[in-house]
């Protein structure tokens, strides 16, 4: 995915606050099921929701306003009822700013576990 910083994307100095990386994961995520086909939207009126039950960043180098960030996700572990992302972030220099991991896990409407649905899974 990519992800122009703007103004309010930052701190006072002009750095993207740590936390809107969480914020730019989630988009990445949304994006990804996208590209397999899937709308969270329409999971949900499914009774198909995920809920994040962790979350690592390790930060390595900041990015600024005005930066183009590259976000790379993959799925780095499939569960039966949790999906583990991988998330890199770079700049438009090519250097890596963070990586990150990413739980989820697979909840029904009244956010209970459930397995992935089989139709899910296959395309993940």
């Amino acid at each position: 995915m990519q992800k122009r910083i703007y103004y309010h994307d930052t701190d006072c100095g002009q750095v993207v606050y740590y936390a809107n990386y969480l914020k730019y994961f989630e988009e990445a995520r949304t994006e990804y099921f996208a590209q397999k086909g899937f709308q969270i939207k329409e999971l949900a009126e499914k009774g198909v929701m995920f809920v994040v039950a962790r979350q690592e960043i390790d930060y390595k180098y900041p990015a600024f306003y005005g930066d183009d960030l590259k976000i790379n996700t993959v799925v780095v572990e499939l569960g039966a009822a949790k999906i583990i992302f991988g998330n890199e972030t770079f700049n438009q220099n090519g250097q890596l700013l963070n990586e990150a991991k990413t739980v989820l896990v697979c909840v029904d409407s009244k956010l209970k576990p459930q397995a992935i649905p089989d139709y899910l899974r296959e395309k993940m």
